[in-house]
């Protein structure tokens, strides 16, 4: 396997998270080929994987595509994946996983492609080494993303393993927690770059303000990471590895220019957010607090302030919120001029009680709950 050779890699996304996924990997140098809703398409080699595995903030996976082909039915998708030479890409002694997405009117089960990929893979490799993989579930070694649509099939060599929003520093994740990679994107959209003081209320277990201390540290998150699906691949440049992740080290700040500011209500969350944020290194950057969000104390040099307040579906009642979104309105008001003010909510009715005109609506998907970053600028005096 030449991991200096061009292919195509396609970096997945959530819904909403293109464009900022977009402006990282064009900042990191990249030429984007194509793009959708929710993926990125360029030109790279597995060598440039490894520093989009470090370096995305915003990304999903990083899938670098072995082949596409059409297909009619079991027995071709069999065929067409047993003539790949896997014997390159996976050692006898590894341990192996598929993960298929299926939309097709030949099958109707995508655990059935999965075990037909699979089977293939395996054979293959029994074949040419004289044993085979291990597979199962686990997506901690090598990693196959299968996807047929229609006729059309694509086998992709899944470079991440576990998804990139796994940051390995939530381990007290408290109730209803943002994806970290929706938390960057968050942040992104607001401006945000570490040059401007930040401060979240209603912090929960405190990743909008583990993300932003991480990019105001200029802190790669795969750098919290031990393990990449790349590190099982036959071929893996190890030296290159290690050389890389010392590179992107050497360019963290100690300590970012201005306070980031994280406070909650509940003892709990303020106390599983310090820990989470200690594990990711960042503990010092952050000044927590537990108070009201209306108490939260606001830095005098001007900069960004940004709630997730709850929507009423999973944690609260939507009549019992009316009364927390208006007075989230008032702290803007009394207390946040000057400042960028944004609320991520998936609650349009609720957002409507913030009494404030919004500047910028910002779509967004939290898991399956379509949401919006809203945006209020505070002005000092009259506009």
């Amino acid at each position: 396997m030449d991991m200096h050779k061009n292919e195509t890699l396609v970096i997945t996304c959530a819904r909403g998270v293109a464009e900022y996924l977009r402006q990282e990997v064009e900042q990191l140098g990249y030429t984007v080929q194509s793009a959708s809703e929710t993926r990125i398409d360029i030109a790279a080699s597995l060598h440039d994987a490894m520093r989009l595995n470090l370096m995305l903030r915003t990304g999903v996976n990083v899938l670098c595509l072995l082949k596409q082909f059409s297909c009619e039915g079991p027995d071709k998708l069999y065929r067409e994946v047993v003539s790949f030479p896997w014997e390159d890409y996976i050692a006898p002694t590894e341990y192996l996983s598929v993960v298929s997405r299926v939309n097709t009117p030949t099958i109707d089960n995508s655990v059935f492609a999965s075990q037909k990929v699979k089977d293939a893979i395996v054979d293959r490799i029994s074949e040419k080494c004289g044993s085979r993989p291990d597979s199962g579930p686990g997506r901690d070694n090598v990693v196959i993303n299968f996807y047929w649509n229609d006729d059309r099939c694509w086998i992709y060599l899944n470079t991440s393993g576990k998804k990139l929003s796994d940051r390995s520093y939530r381990k007290i994740p408290h109730t209803a927690p943002l994806q970290e990679t929706l938390a960057a994107a968050l942040l992104g959209a607001a401006g945000f770059d570490g040059s401007q003081p930040l401060v979240n209320p209603m912090c929960g277990s405190g990743t909008l303000a583990i993300e932003a201390a991480l990019i105001a540290s200029n802190r790669a998150p795969g750098l919290l990471r031990s393990n990449f699906g790349l590190k099982h691949v036959m071929g893996f440049d190890s030296e290159a590895w290690s050389v890389l992740r010392k590179e992107v080290r050497a360019r963290s700040k100690k300590e970012p220019p201005f306070r980031i500011i994280a406070t909650d209500i509940d003892k709990k969350a303020v106390e599983a957010a310090k820990k989470n944020a200690q594990t990711a290194g960042v503990d010092h950057m952050i000044e927590f607090h537990v108070c009201d969000f209306n108490d939260t104390p606001i830095p005098e040099e001007k900069g960004i302030v940004i709630l997730n307040p709850e929507y009423g579906y999973r944690l609260g009642i939507e009549r019992e919120l009316e009364g927390t979104y208006k007075r989230i309105g008032d702290f803007f008001k009394n207390k946040c001029t000057g400042y960028a003010g944004y609320i991520f909510t998936g609650n349009m009715a609720l957002s409507k009680k913030v009494g404030l005109k919004t500047s910028r609506r910002l779509v967004f998907f939290n898991a399956r709950i379509e949401c919006r970053l809203l945006e209020y600028h505070m002005y000092v005096g009259s506009k």
